[in-house]
């Protein structure tokens, strides 16, 4: 099993082939070398959780379909303001909300095409450094799609597997929900996004010389927008309704008392999940009708084929490299070596942690970072005796923290693709990016988790 994994991450880490021919390595190998079933390591392929992806990708293609999008991002920018620091705040605000709900990737592509119109019409202003105005643009959206990602479980792969594994693993701790996540999840993640914004503001805008836009401009581009269309107002309550659903499928327990979760309406409260939810309200956009395209719906399967298949291989994969780990034995035998960390303070294991996990999330996608280091802190939980919340939450946070090199997120790739920022500029931001960002998770999640 270590070797099948030490394979997995060569090719992960150089690229040797696409990452979904290698995420095909564990269903062959690991039922040929006996160490599991190939029937068990195929459902490992087709978890509720791929379906949770499958769903919200479907939402966001909507979403991006009737430019919904846009007119978000324009009615924030529109509130925040019209010279490059609050410019560059309100991409990263739209940003960091959109991501919240949609994956990063998606959110990045979607909001692409308007940050390259607003540099554009931006530049028209500026007379000093126009190429440090459009880097920092371009990578506020990059980096607040990561951020905002961190908020909700739905946010980013990372999360999503973290999720499965942790109530998987702990059924009966009873003390991780949607809810739960989002209340250390949004207030990290928004101090995160505040401290980014004052470094791309320092390090980039500082010798920026530009003529104020119009008051009235953004508030003028919305407007232009026309009224808000039947299938703009249909989607988002759709979205809305998704949303709220996520939030309040679990129990919320207070200390006197416990509002009860839309869940407990099942004879079987496991029988649905969030990937229910995100596929039911995708299932909604194929079956509501399109005024603007008559005779279809919102959306149709074309629009579905857009879907990254290669990201649901990735998902399986790592799925069945954790499968291996627990079946072949390999997370025990590698936690009992790691045993010495016991005597190791709490806040330096997790900043350890934070530390190991980020590193490898700099060569390695994040979901391929979080499956490689979830088994392990699994094992070692039960070796060094503390609460799993403390290893596994500040590692699956610390797995999104990849701001140095273009190929560290999909994020950075699209963005460092506009041939408009320099490797040097993103490397110095970036490291210290990386830092602050361990020792928010550090923090954050010692004083609450603890």
């Amino acid at each position: 099993m270590a070797g099948i994994t030490l394979w997995v991450a060569i090719w992960w880490f150089t690229e040797a082939v696409h990452l979904a021919v290698t995420a095909l390595i564990p269903f062959l190998f690991i039922p040929l070398l006996n160490i599991g079933e190939a029937r068990v390591v195929a459902q490992q392929y087709s978890d509720s959780i791929i379906f949770l992806f499958l769903g919200g990708f479907m939402i966001a293609f909507a979403i991006e379909k009737y430019e919904l999008h846009r007119r978000i991002a324009l009615k924030v920018l529109s509130i925040v303001g019209h010279n490059p620091k609050s410019v560059l705040f309100g991409v990263m605000l739209s940003t960091y909300l959109i991501s919240n709900w949609i994956s990063n990737t998606a959110t990045t592509m979607m909001l692409f095409g308007a940050v390259l119109a607003l540099i554009s019409e931006m530049e028209k202003h500026i007379s000093k450094n126009q190429q440090k105005f459009a880097a920092a643009m371009l990578l506020a959206l990059a980096y607040s799609a990561t951020i905002g990602g961190m908020a909700t479980p739905v946010g980013t792969p990372p999360n999503m597997f973290f999720f499965k594994e942790y109530l998987k693993n702990f059924p009966d701790m009873h003390d991780l929900n949607f809810l739960k996540w989002a209340a250390i999840g949004f207030p990290l993640s928004f101090a995160f996004l505040i401290g980014t914004y004052f470094v791309l503001s320092k390090y980039f805008l500082k010798e920026v010389n530009a003529q104020p836009l119009e008051k009235n401009f953004f508030k003028t581009s919305y407007l232009s927008l026309g009224k808000v269309s039947y299938e703009q107002k249909v989607i988002f309550i759709v979205f809305g309704a998704c949303v709220l659903l996520w939030f309040s499928r679990e129990d919320l327990i207070f200390d006197s008392f416990t509002i009860k979760g839309w869940k407990n309406i099942f004879p079987n409260i496991k029988a649905i999940d969030d990937g229910s939810v995100a596929i039911a309200a995708a299932l909604c956009l194929f079956l509501i009708p399109s005024k603007l395209n008559k005779g279809e719906a919102l959306l149709v399967w074309e629009d579905a084929k857009k879907i990254r298949y290669d990201i649901i291989l990735l998902f399986g994969s790592g799925f069945a490299l954790a499968y291996g780990f627990e079946q072949s034995g390999l997370s025990d035998w590698l936690a009992f070596r790691l045993v010495f960390m016991k005597h190791v303070p709490t806040v330096l294991l997790i900043a350890g942690i934070c530390v190991i996990v980020t590193i490898i999330s700099e060569f390695a996608s994040n979901i391929a970072s979080i499956q490689l280091c979830i088994p392990i802190m699994i094992s070692l939980q039960k070796e060094i005796h503390v609460h799993p919340l403390l290893l596994m939450m500040p590692a699956t946070f610390a797995a999104s923290l990849g701001f140095m090199l273009p190929v560290a997120t999909a994020a950075n790739t699209i963005v460092f693709g506009t041939q408009r920022i320099f490797i040097k500029d993103m490397l110095k931001v970036g490291l210290v990016l990386d830092a602050m960002g361990i020792l928010i998770i550090t923090l954050f999640t010692y004083f609450y988790l603890r």
